[in-house]
Formats: structure tokens, C-alpha cells, sequence
């Protein structure tokens, strides 16, 4: 059974070397705090993601008012265009045919209402692929993949238990609960409760279990409360109160499509496996990690599936023989530079990314470096890191989250205020000839010069580190200049 996991080590360095350069200033609101700027937010996370992957993941991402989405019926001239494409290439028939053990829970409606929620499943392409085809291949490698995660998996000769003579690639579908779990039963609260991030964001309710649920097997509240935001604007707390509608209602199939559409970065999204948006880093191709139906399965449960010493595991053996029978029976092309297995793979969790510059990540950490040109040397920013954390940079907002949430739960750090007011200092040039007097009122940062004038006589100093108030006759963070 396949849960997305959160992932709590590091697996690779940062990747926001460069810092952009913030200006925080004392809050008038709070002597202990700070402000800054939401145009300096937006800058420091615009320097941080200039890699086109940043909006081609996000893009990816963006969903569809679940009015429109509950409006969706096979047939219908008002179904976005998406959804017709899957209606023409993979009609109600063929479903009827996969799906002939299914539980009830799954239609071929809520099917096509999964799929409506984001546009980007079986979209167009403005680059000559061909949609079509893509889509196709990517119904068939999530119905390889539901097949493994919720299917009957009772062999042909079976006739008792299979009486259809069903090919277990047609056997999808067949749970919508894990096994041994049911509505009422709390479970699967590992974590709930805690005072962290986690709980902060996504806290659990209390019995409810957040076991396994849906074509691929939803799991744990951190993942609940992810998918939750997805569907209902932001709002994580829908599905943390009632998981039970990712059994019950479309999101049955949505879950599936959000999981197929969201990179775990370094991981990436299984869409952009199949459609080569994606390109594998040097330290991917190393480790044999390509294109092909095993980067599906090394994205999903790679640590468990995945190399040599897995070559014999049940789990990637029946995933490798459900896709290659129903890419067979829908005639997919396998190009030359795919690999159906990832046996040559090193699993995801396995790959020593430390110091890799081609590979992105998308969760948000505060920055823990040093500055010694900003109050306390705190950074004021956060980074990109390859563990997951409670901030994504694929989501509308988060930064601005990460800036002043993870400042502000640190007892030993400032507190942010981010404003819309221009925080910019003003440029003042100084005196003909000379450095500007020093002003108690002014922040000074490390470099800064300034001029004391006494009886007559002026002395320079120059900044060691961020300041403001400290008189520089008194030594601290000033140095005399000749």
C-alpha cells in the first residue's frame, strides 16, 4: 500500500545559496519584533525559484472551482477541455473493461470529475507532443499502478474468486478503505497532537483515523490536511475533520491525480516522467534513474521497490507485469530510452544528493545562516531544503508563511511583520567632500560610514554589523576609519 511519506532528513544541501538582500526594520507595533516589506518577500522568493520547473510544477497544480467540478457528466458540451480529451481517449467502455471488480465508490464520473479538478492532467501541449497519446499513457500508468495499490491481484486460473477469467491488470479499483480499517476507527494519529509544525498546520481531529483511503491509498494527517488545501482552497481542515470523504465522494480518484501531479522534489512529478517536461540531473542519470515506467515506481515506493535487492519483491513484479499487459493491450509506444523496471535504479531515498547543483527542491526552512549586516544576525529569510517541511514553494503564499511563521515559533528569534509600505531606505548622498553625520534614528548595516563631529574635531567609522542607536564614539559595532 502506497502512503506519501514525509520525509524528515536531509537528502541534499540548499539550493538558495544566493540571499537576497532584506532590510528589516524595528516594528513600531513591537520593540521586540521587526518589518519588512511584502515586496522584499516577493523579491527574496522570486531570487530564490528562477528555474522555469518552479511555474511548470505550480501551473501543474492549479485546479478548477469544485462547482465546475461536481458539474462534470460524461457527454456533457460544458466538461472542460481536459476532461473531453479523456473521454476520447479512454471512452466509458474501456473503463467498464479495467474496472470490472471495482468497488461502487469508483465511476467513471468521478473519474472524469478527478481529472476535471486540474487542467493539467491530459492538457494540451503548445510544443508539437502529442496530448493524446500523453494522455493515454497516463491513464494507463495509473491504472498500472491502481492495480497494485487497490486491485484484486486473484490470478486467471482462479475461476472461483475469478470467475471472468479477469487479467489482474483488470482487477483496479477493488478497495476503497486498507484492509482491516473502517469509518469511526481512529488510527493512524502517529504525530497528532504534538506541538510542531506539523500540528500548527495540519492538526488532527481527534477520533478520526487517517488510515488508507482511495485509489491510492491516502495516509496519515499531514497528507490529509495537504490534499485538503488542494481541494478546498486552503482550507486543511475539510478533510482532517471528515477523511472520510476521500473514500466516498470523487476525491476517491482526485487524491490519485494530485499525487500524480506533485513533485516530491528531488523526486519528480510522475506527469513530467511521462511527458519529458522532466529532465534527470547528472546525479540521476548516475544512478540510472530516466525515463520510463520504473521512475513511476521509484517515485512512489522506490525505497522499498527499487534496485537490485528488490529485483524479486512481490510489489514491483506485479507493477512491472500489470503495465507492461495493459501497455500491450493499448498499443503504447515504449521509447528506446525507457526502462519499464527500476532494478538498475537507486531508490530516491538512497541517492547522495549532498552538494548536487542540478537538482531543484520545493519545501521552504528559515535560513539558519549567519548575517552580520542584520539585527542579530538573523537572515530574515527562508531557504529551499530537500525534507519536507509545512511550506511549499509551489504554493501561492507559503514564503510569506515560512518568513514569519518560523521566525515567529523560535522563542530565541524575532518576531515578522511583513507590511506593504516601501521599506527601501532612501538614498542620501553625503557631504561635499565628507561622510554624513551619524543619526541616532537610522539603521546603519555592515560597511556603512558615518561622521562624528566634537569640538570641532570629526572622526569616521565605519559599521561592523547591522545597528541602530549605538553612539560610535562608543566602540561595539563601530570601528574608527582613518
Amino acid at each position: 500500500m502506497f502512503k506519501l511519506s514525509l520525509i524528515n532528513v536531509v537528502i541534499g544541501t540548499s539550493l538558495a545559496a544566493n540571499c537576497y538582500a532584506m532590510n528589516p526594520q524595528i516594528d513600531p507595533n513591537n520593540p521586540d519584533g521587526y518589518i519588512v516589506s511584502r515586496a522584499q518577500i516577493n523579491a527574496a522568493q522570486d531570487a530564490k525559484t528562477p528555474n522555469p520547473m518552479y511555474d511548470i510544477w505550480a501551473k501543474a497544480l492549479e485546479t478548477r472551482p469544485n462547482s465546475v467540478v461536481e458539474g462534470i457528466r460524461p457527454g456533457s458540451a460544458t466538461n472542460p477541455e481536459n476532461v473531453k480529451r479523456v473521454e476520447r481517449v479512454f471512452p466509458q467502455s474501456e473503463w467498464d473493461f479495467l474496472t470490472q471488480m471495482a468497488a461502487p465508490e469508483y465511476t467513471y464520473t468521478r473519474f472524469l470529475q478527478a481529472i476535471g479538478k486540474f487542467s493539467a492532467f491530459c492538457g494540451d501541449y503548445t510544443d508539437g507532443r502529442n496530448a493524446d497519446e500523453i494522455c493515454k499513457k497516463s491513464i494507463v500508468t495509473a491504472f498500472a499502478h491502481f492495480s497494485q495499490e487497490t486491485g484484486g491481484h486473484i490470478a486467471k486460473s482462479n475461476t472461483s474468486d475469478n470467475p471472468n477469467g479477469l487479467e489482474e491488470w483488470q482487477q483496479a479499483l477493488v478497495h476503497v478503505r486498507e484492509i482491516g480499517w473502517s469509518e469511526g476507527q481512529p488510527g493512524y494519529t502517529t504525530g497528532c497532537g504534538q506541538n510542531d509544525w506539523q500540528n500548527k498546520r495540519w492538526p488532527c481531529t481527534q477520533n478520526q483515523g487517517y488510515f488508507g483511503r482511495g485509489a491510492k491509498q491516502l495516509s496519515y494527517h499531514f497528507n490529509y490536511g495537504m490534499f485538503s488545501e488542494v481541494m478546498y482552497d486552503g482550507d486543511a481542515t475539510v478533510l482532517l475533520k471528515n477523511p472520510g470523504l476521500v473514500a466516498d465522494s470523487w476525491l476517491n480518484l482526485a487524491s490519485a491525480i494530485w499525487f500524480f501531479l506533485t513533485p516530491q522534489a528531488p523526486k519528480p512529478a510522475m506527469l513530467h516522467v511521462i511527458d519529458r517536461t522532466w529532465t534527470p540531473s547528472q546525479r540521476e542519470t548516475d544512478a540510472g534513474i530516466g525515463y520510463g515506467f520504473g521512475t513511476t515506481i521509484n517515485v512512489i515506493n522506490g525505497g522499498i521497490e527499487c534496485g537490485s535487492q528488490n529485483k524479486d519483491k512481490g510489489q514491483p513484479v506485479n507493477r512491472i507485469r500489470y503495465w507492461e499487459g495493459l501497455a500491450a493491450h493499448y498499443n503504447i509506444t515504449i521509447e528506446t530510452d525507457e526502462e519499464n523496471t527500476c532494478f538498475q535504479q537507486t531508490p530516491y531515498g538512497s541517492l547522495n544528493l549532498n552538494g548536487a547543483t542540478d537538482v531543484l527542491y520545493t519545501n521552504w526552512d528559515g535560513n539558519w545562516k549567519y548575517y552580520a549586516d542584520r539585527p542579530g544576525g538573523f537572515s530574515f529569510e527562508c531557504e529551499l531544503v530537500g525534507f519536507q517541511t509545512a511550506y511549499s514553494a509551489l504554493v501561492p503564499g507559503d514564503y510569506e508563511k515560512c518568513v514569519t511563521n518560523f521566525y515567529g515559533s523560535h522563542a530565541s528569534w524575532p518576531t515578522i511583520r511583513v507590511v506593504e509600505e516601501d521599506l527601501t531606505p532612501p538614498v542620501v548622498e553625503p557631504p561635499a567632500g565628507g561622510i554624513a553625520a551619524w543619526s541616532a534614528n537610522k539603521v546603519y548595516l555592515k560597511g556603512d560610514k558615518v561622521s562624528v563631529t566634537v569640538n570641532k574635531v570629526t572622526t569616521h567609522y565605519e559599521a561592523k554589523w547591522w545597528t541602530k542607536g549605538d553612539a560610535p564614539a562608543n566602540g561595539g559595532p563601530w570601528q574608527a576609519i582613518p
